[in-house]
Protein backbone atom coordinates (compact mmCIF):
# COMPACT_ATOMS: atom_id res chain seq x y z
CA UNK A 1 0.00 0.00 0.00
CA UNK A 2 1.37 3.58 -1.16
CA UNK A 3 3.01 5.20 1.74
CA UNK A 4 4.32 1.89 3.51
CA UNK A 5 7.80 2.14 3.24
CA UNK A 6 7.59 5.48 5.36
CA UNK A 7 5.18 5.12 8.37
CA UNK A 8 5.40 1.10 8.70
CA UNK A 9 6.48 0.37 12.11
CA UNK A 10 7.55 4.99 12.96
CA UNK A 11 5.14 6.56 16.19
CA UNK A 12 2.65 8.66 14.27
CA UNK A 13 1.35 11.31 17.08
CA UNK A 14 -1.84 12.58 16.06
CA UNK A 15 -3.96 15.47 18.32
CA UNK A 16 -8.04 15.01 17.37
CA UNK A 17 -7.79 11.43 16.84
CA UNK A 18 -11.49 10.64 18.28
CA UNK A 19 -12.97 13.66 15.07
CA UNK A 20 -13.66 13.04 11.81
CA UNK A 21 -10.47 13.59 9.83
CA UNK A 22 -8.06 12.17 12.96
CA UNK A 23 -10.50 9.04 12.93
CA UNK A 24 -10.03 7.92 9.53
CA UNK A 25 -6.14 9.40 9.56
CA UNK A 26 -5.71 6.71 12.67
CA UNK A 27 -7.37 3.90 10.52
CA UNK A 28 -5.14 4.87 7.54
CA UNK A 29 -2.00 5.21 9.23
CA UNK A 30 -2.80 1.77 11.45
CA UNK A 31 -3.09 0.38 7.86
CA UNK A 32 0.24 1.19 6.81
CA UNK A 33 1.90 -0.70 9.72
CA UNK A 34 2.13 2.58 12.19
CA UNK A 35 2.31 3.05 16.04
CA UNK A 36 -0.44 5.64 16.41
CA UNK A 37 -0.95 7.21 19.47
CA UNK A 38 -3.83 9.92 19.61
CA UNK A 39 -4.91 13.06 22.02
CA UNK A 40 -8.15 14.28 21.53
CA UNK A 41 -11.26 15.23 23.75
CA UNK A 42 -13.61 11.99 24.25
CA UNK A 43 -15.70 11.76 21.25
CA UNK A 44 -18.71 13.33 21.40
CA UNK A 45 -21.69 10.70 20.55
CA UNK A 46 -21.97 6.57 20.43
CA UNK A 47 -22.00 7.63 16.08
CA UNK A 48 -18.81 9.40 16.03
CA UNK A 49 -16.52 7.36 13.93
CA UNK A 50 -13.80 6.86 16.41
CA UNK A 51 -16.42 4.66 18.42
CA UNK A 52 -18.62 2.91 15.87
CA UNK A 53 -14.76 1.66 14.74
CA UNK A 54 -13.73 0.83 18.13
CA UNK A 55 -10.30 2.42 17.63
CA UNK A 56 -9.79 2.79 21.47
CA UNK A 57 -9.08 -0.98 20.99
CA UNK A 58 -7.02 -0.22 18.02
CA UNK A 59 -4.27 2.61 18.80
CA UNK A 60 -2.43 4.06 21.69
CA UNK A 61 -5.81 6.19 22.52
CA UNK A 62 -5.14 9.20 25.30
CA UNK A 63 -8.01 11.42 26.38
CA UNK A 64 -6.16 15.18 26.28
CA UNK A 65 -7.49 18.56 25.61
CA UNK A 66 -5.03 20.62 23.60
CA UNK A 67 -5.77 24.26 25.33
CA UNK A 68 -3.36 22.17 28.56
CA UNK A 69 -0.28 22.83 26.97
CA UNK A 70 1.91 21.34 29.93
CA UNK A 71 -0.24 17.89 29.21
CA UNK A 72 0.16 17.87 25.41
CA UNK A 73 3.96 18.40 25.72
CA UNK A 74 4.16 15.66 28.82
CA UNK A 75 2.78 13.23 26.06
CA UNK A 76 4.64 14.41 23.61
CA UNK A 77 8.22 13.38 25.67
CA UNK A 78 6.39 10.14 26.98
CA UNK A 79 5.60 8.84 23.37
CA UNK A 80 8.82 10.05 21.69
CA UNK A 81 6.68 10.40 18.29
CA UNK A 82 8.41 10.22 14.58
CA UNK A 83 5.68 12.58 12.43
CA UNK A 84 2.96 14.51 14.38
CA UNK A 85 -0.29 15.91 12.94
CA UNK A 86 -2.44 18.77 14.39
CA UNK A 87 -5.89 18.03 13.51
CA UNK A 88 -7.84 18.83 16.98
CA UNK A 89 -9.77 21.56 16.53
CA UNK A 90 -13.08 23.53 17.28
CA UNK A 91 -14.40 22.96 13.88
CA UNK A 92 -18.04 24.71 13.05
CA UNK A 93 -18.74 27.50 11.67
CA UNK A 94 -22.34 27.74 13.33
CA UNK A 95 -20.88 26.95 16.99
CA UNK A 96 -18.05 29.40 16.90
CA UNK A 97 -20.77 32.34 17.04
CA UNK A 98 -22.19 30.69 20.35
CA UNK A 99 -18.73 30.28 21.74
CA UNK A 100 -16.27 32.03 20.11
CA UNK A 101 -14.17 32.75 23.31
CA UNK A 102 -14.01 28.63 23.17
CA UNK A 103 -12.91 28.83 19.48
CA UNK A 104 -10.08 31.07 19.47
CA UNK A 105 -8.68 29.45 22.59
CA UNK A 106 -8.90 25.81 21.05
CA UNK A 107 -8.18 26.73 17.54
CA UNK A 108 -5.33 29.36 18.66
CA UNK A 109 -3.95 28.33 21.84
CA UNK A 110 -4.32 24.47 20.76
CA UNK A 111 -1.76 25.29 17.66
CA UNK A 112 0.84 27.31 19.81
CA UNK A 113 0.87 24.43 22.40
CA UNK A 114 0.89 22.18 19.54
CA UNK A 115 4.07 23.67 18.49
CA UNK A 116 5.75 24.07 21.91
CA UNK A 117 5.31 20.67 21.91
CA UNK A 118 7.00 19.83 18.96
CA UNK A 119 9.50 22.21 19.54
CA UNK A 120 10.39 20.53 23.07
CA UNK A 121 10.68 17.07 21.17
CA UNK A 122 14.16 16.44 18.77
CA UNK A 123 12.34 12.73 18.08
CA UNK A 124 9.49 14.64 15.91
CA UNK A 125 11.03 15.06 12.14
CA UNK A 126 7.87 15.90 10.33
CA UNK A 127 5.13 17.41 11.42
CA UNK A 128 1.90 18.88 9.71
CA UNK A 129 -0.83 21.76 11.24
CA UNK A 130 -4.31 20.49 9.19
CA UNK A 131 -6.42 23.93 8.94
CA UNK A 132 -9.41 24.38 6.11
CA UNK A 133 -9.57 26.95 2.96
CA UNK A 134 -11.98 29.31 5.12
CA UNK A 135 -8.83 30.17 6.44
CA UNK A 136 -8.54 32.70 3.48
CA UNK A 137 -9.72 36.26 3.30
CA UNK A 138 -13.02 35.62 1.36
CA UNK A 139 -13.66 37.32 -1.46
CA UNK A 140 -15.81 35.41 -3.72
CA UNK A 141 -14.11 35.73 -6.64
CA UNK A 142 -14.13 32.92 -9.61
CA UNK A 143 -10.68 31.72 -9.26
CA UNK A 144 -8.78 29.49 -6.23
CA UNK A 145 -7.27 30.90 -3.50
CA UNK A 146 -3.39 30.41 -3.47
CA UNK A 147 -1.30 29.65 -0.34
CA UNK A 148 -0.10 33.58 -0.50
CA UNK A 149 -2.87 35.02 -0.56
CA UNK A 150 -4.15 36.68 2.35
CA UNK A 151 -5.41 34.88 6.13
CA UNK A 152 -8.82 36.38 6.95
CA UNK A 153 -12.06 35.44 7.67
CA UNK A 154 -15.25 37.24 9.15
CA UNK A 155 -16.86 34.20 11.24
CA UNK A 156 -14.85 33.23 14.62
CA UNK A 157 -14.13 29.86 13.35
CA UNK A 158 -12.51 31.00 9.83
CA UNK A 159 -10.64 34.16 11.74
CA UNK A 160 -9.23 31.50 14.24
CA UNK A 161 -7.72 29.00 11.49
CA UNK A 162 -6.36 32.34 9.75
CA UNK A 163 -4.80 33.07 13.23
CA UNK A 164 -3.81 29.15 13.18
CA UNK A 165 -2.19 29.44 9.94
CA UNK A 166 -0.03 32.87 10.81
CA UNK A 167 1.04 31.24 14.50
CA UNK A 168 2.00 27.97 12.25
CA UNK A 169 4.25 30.71 9.90
CA UNK A 170 5.45 32.19 12.76
CA UNK A 171 6.87 29.24 14.43
CA UNK A 172 8.54 28.36 11.11
CA UNK A 173 10.59 31.48 10.93
CA UNK A 174 11.13 31.76 14.60
CA UNK A 175 12.32 28.02 15.73
CA UNK A 176 11.89 25.48 12.29
CA UNK A 177 14.10 27.49 10.00
CA UNK A 178 17.37 26.17 10.10
CA UNK A 179 18.68 22.89 9.61
CA UNK A 180 18.61 20.29 12.12
CA UNK A 181 14.68 21.62 13.29
CA UNK A 182 11.58 19.53 12.56
CA UNK A 183 10.48 20.16 9.14
CA UNK A 184 6.68 21.97 9.46
CA UNK A 185 3.69 22.51 7.30
CA UNK A 186 0.38 23.50 7.14
CA UNK A 187 -2.11 21.57 5.12
CA UNK A 188 -5.56 23.70 3.92
CA UNK A 189 -8.83 21.48 2.56
CA UNK A 190 -12.47 22.07 1.48
CA UNK A 191 -15.67 20.63 2.73
CA UNK A 192 -14.63 16.91 3.45
CA UNK A 193 -17.70 14.35 3.27
CA UNK A 194 -17.57 10.48 4.18
CA UNK A 195 -18.75 8.07 6.25
CA UNK A 196 -18.48 8.77 9.63
CA UNK A 197 -19.10 12.25 10.16
CA UNK A 198 -22.33 12.77 12.42
CA UNK A 199 -21.00 16.43 12.98
CA UNK A 200 -24.52 18.79 13.98
CA UNK A 201 -24.84 21.67 11.15
CA UNK A 202 -23.29 19.81 8.21
CA UNK A 203 -25.03 18.99 5.24
CA UNK A 204 -24.22 15.38 4.67
CA UNK A 205 -24.59 14.45 8.19
CA UNK A 206 -28.71 16.30 8.13
CA UNK A 207 -29.27 14.60 5.28
CA UNK A 208 -28.44 11.30 5.85
CA UNK A 209 -29.84 12.17 9.59
CA UNK A 210 -33.46 12.74 7.58
CA UNK A 211 -32.46 9.52 5.47
CA UNK A 212 -32.22 7.35 8.99
CA UNK A 213 -35.96 8.86 9.77
CA UNK A 214 -37.51 8.89 6.80
CA UNK A 215 -37.62 12.08 6.61
CA UNK A 216 -37.07 14.97 4.05
CA UNK A 217 -34.19 17.50 4.32
CA UNK A 218 -35.32 20.86 4.18
CA UNK A 219 -32.14 22.77 2.06
CA UNK A 220 -31.78 26.30 2.86
CA UNK A 221 -28.83 27.65 0.83
CA UNK A 222 -29.10 25.34 -2.40
CA UNK A 223 -27.07 27.19 -4.49
CA UNK A 224 -23.71 27.77 -2.19
CA UNK A 225 -20.83 25.44 -3.92
CA UNK A 226 -17.65 24.41 -2.32
CA UNK A 227 -14.90 21.97 -2.62
CA UNK A 228 -16.50 18.69 -1.71
CA UNK A 229 -13.77 16.25 -1.10
CA UNK A 230 -14.28 12.66 0.16
CA UNK A 231 -11.97 12.53 3.28
CA UNK A 232 -9.42 10.16 1.77
CA UNK A 233 -8.38 12.77 -0.50
CA UNK A 234 -6.88 15.40 1.82
CA UNK A 235 -5.35 12.53 4.01
CA UNK A 236 -3.63 11.66 1.14
CA UNK A 237 -2.48 15.11 0.66
CA UNK A 238 -0.90 15.57 4.33
CA UNK A 239 0.00 11.49 4.40
CA UNK A 240 2.48 12.93 1.29
CA UNK A 241 3.51 16.04 2.83
CA UNK A 242 4.43 14.94 5.45
CA UNK A 243 6.45 12.12 3.57
CA UNK A 244 8.13 14.75 2.10
CA UNK A 245 8.96 16.62 4.65
CA UNK A 246 10.96 13.68 6.29
CA UNK A 247 12.59 12.40 3.69
CA UNK A 248 13.73 15.67 1.47
CA UNK A 249 13.17 18.42 4.27
CA UNK A 250 12.94 22.05 4.28
CA UNK A 251 11.77 22.88 0.79
CA UNK A 252 8.59 21.50 1.39
CA UNK A 253 7.91 23.86 4.79
CA UNK A 254 4.95 26.12 4.27
CA UNK A 255 1.22 26.50 3.50
CA UNK A 256 -0.49 23.91 0.65
CA UNK A 257 -3.63 23.43 -0.59
CA UNK A 258 -5.27 20.38 -0.89
CA UNK A 259 -8.28 20.23 -2.84
CA UNK A 260 -10.90 19.12 -6.18
CA UNK A 261 -10.01 20.09 -9.60
CA UNK A 262 -10.54 23.59 -10.68
CA UNK A 263 -13.64 22.58 -12.78
CA UNK A 264 -15.13 20.45 -9.79
CA UNK A 265 -16.92 22.88 -7.58
CA UNK A 266 -20.60 21.42 -6.86
CA UNK A 267 -23.31 23.13 -5.41
CA UNK A 268 -25.31 21.94 -1.88
CA UNK A 269 -28.38 20.60 -4.51
CA UNK A 270 -26.01 19.17 -7.17
CA UNK A 271 -24.60 17.22 -4.33
CA UNK A 272 -27.81 15.90 -2.70
CA UNK A 273 -28.69 15.49 -6.41
CA UNK A 274 -26.03 13.11 -7.35
CA UNK A 275 -26.74 11.21 -4.02
CA UNK A 276 -30.12 10.27 -5.28
CA UNK A 277 -29.25 9.06 -8.49
CA UNK A 278 -27.11 6.40 -7.17
CA UNK A 279 -29.78 5.94 -4.13
CA UNK A 280 -33.00 7.70 -4.43
CA UNK A 281 -34.35 7.00 -0.65
CA UNK A 282 -33.93 9.96 0.94
CA UNK A 283 -34.64 12.95 -0.58
CA UNK A 284 -35.01 17.33 0.19
CA UNK A 285 -36.97 19.95 0.21
CA UNK A 286 -36.25 23.66 -0.85
CA UNK A 287 -38.76 26.21 0.83
CA UNK A 288 -40.66 28.70 -1.37
CA UNK A 289 -38.87 31.82 -1.49
CA UNK A 290 -35.35 30.66 -1.41
CA UNK A 291 -33.07 32.79 -3.24
CA UNK A 292 -29.41 32.16 -3.91
CA UNK A 293 -27.55 33.55 -1.45
CA UNK A 294 -24.61 35.94 -1.07
CA UNK A 295 -22.95 34.41 1.97
CA UNK A 296 -19.96 31.80 0.61
CA UNK A 297 -21.55 31.09 -2.74
CA UNK A 298 -17.93 30.79 -4.45
CA UNK A 299 -14.73 28.78 -2.50
CA UNK A 300 -12.00 27.37 -4.03
CA UNK A 301 -8.64 26.35 -3.59
CA UNK A 302 -5.90 26.75 -6.61
CA UNK A 303 -4.49 23.63 -5.77
CA UNK A 304 -1.10 24.30 -8.03
CA UNK A 305 1.55 24.62 -5.86
CA UNK A 306 0.61 21.04 -4.28
CA UNK A 307 0.26 19.67 -7.88
CA UNK A 308 3.42 20.57 -9.20
CA UNK A 309 5.93 20.31 -6.38
CA UNK A 310 4.43 17.11 -4.63
CA UNK A 311 3.15 15.33 -7.63
CA UNK A 312 -0.13 15.65 -5.59
CA UNK A 313 -3.48 15.49 -7.20
CA UNK A 314 -6.95 14.34 -6.13
CA UNK A 315 -8.12 10.98 -7.39
CA UNK A 316 -12.03 10.47 -7.12
CA UNK A 317 -14.53 12.57 -9.71
CA UNK A 318 -17.53 13.84 -8.31
CA UNK A 319 -19.34 10.61 -8.55
CA UNK A 320 -17.37 8.67 -6.68
CA UNK A 321 -16.74 10.72 -4.40
CA UNK A 322 -20.59 10.83 -3.87
CA UNK A 323 -20.14 6.88 -3.75
CA UNK A 324 -17.75 6.20 -1.48
CA UNK A 325 -19.60 8.75 0.70
CA UNK A 326 -22.69 6.98 0.53
CA UNK A 327 -21.31 3.22 0.46
CA UNK A 328 -19.52 4.78 4.19
CA UNK A 329 -23.02 6.14 5.19
CA UNK A 330 -24.59 3.09 4.30
CA UNK A 331 -22.29 1.18 6.26
CA UNK A 332 -22.95 3.08 9.41
CA UNK A 333 -26.90 2.81 8.89
CA UNK A 334 -26.53 -0.84 8.46
CA UNK A 335 -24.48 -0.69 11.72
CA UNK A 336 -22.52 -4.45 12.69
CA UNK A 337 -19.11 -5.15 13.76
CA UNK A 338 -17.48 -4.83 10.52
CA UNK A 339 -17.36 -1.08 10.65
CA UNK A 340 -13.43 -0.73 11.24
CA UNK A 341 -13.06 -3.46 8.61
CA UNK A 342 -15.12 -1.42 5.81
CA UNK A 343 -13.08 1.76 6.10
CA UNK A 344 -9.76 -0.08 5.99
CA UNK A 345 -11.59 -1.80 2.43
CA UNK A 346 -12.48 1.75 1.01
CA UNK A 347 -8.39 2.93 1.81
CA UNK A 348 -7.38 0.26 0.01
CA UNK A 349 -10.10 0.36 -3.26
CA UNK A 350 -8.57 4.58 -2.97
CA UNK A 351 -5.42 3.61 -3.20
CA UNK A 352 -5.98 0.61 -5.79
CA UNK A 353 -7.94 3.76 -7.90
CA UNK A 354 -5.34 6.43 -7.28
CA UNK A 355 -2.71 3.89 -9.05
CA UNK A 356 -4.84 2.83 -11.87
CA UNK A 357 -5.37 6.23 -12.45
CA UNK A 358 -1.59 6.69 -12.33
CA UNK A 359 -1.28 9.41 -9.74
CA UNK A 360 1.96 9.89 -8.93
CA UNK A 361 2.27 10.21 -4.92
CA UNK A 362 0.45 6.28 -5.39
CA UNK A 363 3.45 5.22 -7.20
CA UNK A 364 6.41 7.27 -5.80
CA UNK A 365 5.63 5.94 -2.73
CA UNK A 366 4.02 2.31 -3.18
Amino acid sequence: MSFQNIYQGKKVLITGHTGFKGSWMAIWLKELGADVYGYALAPQSEMDNFVICNLESQINHYEGDVRNGKKLKGYFEEVQPDFAFHLAAQPLVLLSYQDPVGTFDTNLMGTVNFWEAVRATPSVKAAVNVTTDKCYDNKEWVWGYRENDPMGGKDPYSASKGCSELITNSYLESFFSIEGTCNIASARAGNVIGGGDWALDRIIPDYFRAFKVGEKLEVRNPYATRPWQHVLEPLSGYLNLAAELSCKGKEFTGGWNFGPEDVTNYSVKELIDEILLLDNRGGYVIPEGTKKLHEAVLLKLDISKAANFLKWKPVLSFKETVDFTLKGYIDDLNGGNNILKARSEQIYQYTKTAIAKQINWALEWK
